[in-house]
């Protein structure tokens, strides 16, 4: 684990979720001295979460996490957050493009088309808040998989609650300004793509700031995304 000093709440709620060591041989160092300042957020695709750890943990397999959640919230621990777990793949967050060497990977135990249970999100919080305490994470820093890699990946989805985050301070929301350029605003708040990508990327936008919106893109769109980079700037 990281060696900052930790606020004494932060402490009490690590003790409390006691995550259980389940070690995997995927992992290295972080590249060029590198530490976490992302966390990134998963579902593991997978009907147990026993089978999404061990495959996690499987040499043949080169993938790892740094935590898995399953659904009752019992939490394993695959990979010392010191470390650099391979859990991004391609991808980058505003001018991190080796998100591996710059993030902490946490795959949440779902299939993609079921809601996440009140044990596993209250075991996410309780991680969340000892993760971001550790290593000074901004919530502005906790992403998606998707946010990360619009169009090669859809996790954590639509059914995700991130406005439950939000409300504990483990995440930002968007809230609207003057309508602008969606792509221009979209770079500025951290997703990099192009203009041919752009179908995929308002699907990754609509499925965490405006899950179940449809059609094409539109001034709300516009100007929740404004209202992101105006806010919520990536390093």
């Amino acid at each position: 684990m990281g060696s900052r000093a930790l606020p004494r709440g932060a402490r009490l709620l690590i003790r409390a979720l006691d995550p259980i060591w389940h070690p995997s041989d995927n992992f290295g160092p972080r590249r060029l001295g590198a530490r976490p300042d992302l966390v990134v957020l998963h579902y593991t695709a997978m009907k147990s979460a026993e089978a999404a750890r061990d495959w996690l943990c499987n040499p043949e397999a080169g993938v790892s996490a740094h935590y898995v959640l399953g659904y009752d919230g019992t939490c394993w621990q695959l990979v010392t957050e010191e470390m650099r777990a391979w859990h991004a793949g391609l991808g980058a967050w505003g001018s991190v493009e080796e998100v591996n060497s710059r993030s902490i990977g946490i795959e949440i135990a779902n299939t993609g088309d079921e809601p996440f249970p009140e044990a596993q999100m209250a075991a996410l919080e309780v991680l969340l808040s000892g993760i971001l305490a550790r290593w000074s994470i901004p919530p502005e820093r906790v992403i998606g998989h998707a946010c990360m890699a619009p169009g090669r990946k859809i996790d954590p989805g639509p059914l995700f609650d991130w406005p439950r985050l939000v409300s504990k301070g483990l995440a930002v929301s968007a809230e609207p300004a003057s309508p602008g350029d969606f792509l221009e605003d979209a770079h500025r708040f951290g997703y990099r793509t192009g203009p041919e990508q752009q179908p995929a990327l308002l699907k990754s936008f609509r499925d965490r700031f405006r899950p179940g919106a449809e059609g094409p893109l539109c001034d709300a769109d516009r100007a929740l995304m404004a209202g992101l980079a105006a806010r919520w700037p990536a390093a």
